[in-house]
């Protein structure tokens, strides 16, 4: 199958979400720093679909967030630099390989910025909740997270379908 190595820049895009994920998730984690000598020792880890607390644990769980936070963004980013390795449609040529490789790179760019922002979100309300500012995740945030994946896959999918 067709499949050649192009050096694509990243988009005008592409740079804006990755400079607002990377600012926003900097800030949970700054915020973290700052607030963690009013933490309680025990804080809701776990949450139900609900928002609601089903665990909680030591404040040193805490710090898991960011950790997986920058794992994915170190893997999603490699990921964007080889999109000759992504699977595409048999009718991959010369011609849309370019459209192929920047709108599945775009729709990569997408969810990993969106996870970074869910992450810094999910620090945020563990937070709140432990210094008894709110009670719960909320119950918002279940449909948000489905959203906000999706929304990213499915318009590639559109556009996928639209490269000729």
């Amino acid at each position: 199958m067709y499949r050649p190595i192009l050096k694509i820049p990243k988009t005008r895009s592409e740079k804006v979400c990755d400079y607002i994920g990377v600012i926003i998730f900097l800030l949970s984690i700054f915020y973290i720093a700052v607030m963690w000598g009013k933490l309680p020792e025990e804080i809701p880890v776990d949450f139900n679909g609900k928002g609601e607390i089903d665990r909680w644990g030591s404040k040193i769980e805490l710090i898991i967030l960011p950790f997986i936070g920058v794992f994915l963004w170190i893997i999603m980013s490699l990921l964007e630099k080889v999109p000759h390795m992504y699977n595409f449609p048999a009718r991959l040529n010369e011609q849309n390989v370019e459209a192929f490789y920047l709108n599945s790179r775009k729709m990569l760019n997408e969810v990993k910025n969106f996870c970074l922002i869910l992450f810094a979100v999910i620090s945020f309300q563990m937070i709140r909740i432990a210094l008894g500012e709110t009670t719960s995740i909320g119950w918002w945030f279940l449909p948000i997270v489905v959203i906000g994946i999706f929304i990213p896959i499915i318009k590639g999918i559109i556009v996928t379908r639209k490269i000729k």
